[in-house]
């Protein structure tokens, strides 16, 4: 049995994502959110985590590396928490919602784009903090390119950005454990 939000809560936010993904009817934010949600993958974190290693040597391979185990923790997470609740994803649970790209599983929640992207961007900019104006963008433009391309539910999305700031201020508040 699937876990649900309460019904209330379920109809308004099967209007957001309604109107959210009408957004997607216009080429060019179609475009720009499927590119976003492509590049959230992982190919826009593979290439940070070589690009910081290529330009920072060592110690942008530790902080490649604690952004790689804390992904692997997430990915995890992740697949438990769908397995466990089993939520259908928007544009199957209302046939007014359009999936505009296809969907890597099944279910919905939590987001894993957004889980990974919040996740990583925290170590990230524990190590870089002059990332920020590009990290923070990138990752929110991930969240919300979930819930347009009808994806998502924005509960999904904000349960995913809890999760990955609790993950990724986790794994900084282990590293030291780790390295003493």
């Amino acid at each position: 049995m699937p876990l649900l939000p309460p019904e209330g809560i379920a109809a308004r936010e099967a209007r957001w994502c309604r109107r959210a993904n009408r957004y997607g009817r216009r080429r060019g934010i179609r475009r720009l959110f499927s590119v976003l949600s492509r590049l959230g993958d992982g190919v826009f974190w593979y290439m940070l985590m070589g690009a910081l290693v290529l330009a920072d040597g060592l110690d942008g391979l530790q902080a490649s590396a604690h952004m790689a185990a804390t992904g692997v923790l997430a990915l995890t997470l992740y697949k438990l928490l769908k397995r466990w609740t089993r939520r259908p994803r928007p544009f199957a649970a209302d046939m007014r919602i359009r999936a505009w790209v296809a969907p890597l599983d099944e279910y919905s929640f939590p987001s894993g784009h957004t889980l990974h992207a919040v996740s990583f961007t925290v170590v990230a900019l524990a190590y870089y903090p002059w990332l920020a104006p590009l990290l923070l963008p990138f990752t929110l433009g991930v969240g919300l390119s979930r819930v347009v391309l009808g994806l998502h539910y924005p509960s999904d999305v904000l349960a995913a950005t809890v999760i990955g700031v609790l993950l990724g201020a986790g794994s900084l508040q282990l590293l030291p454990l780790l390295a003493g």
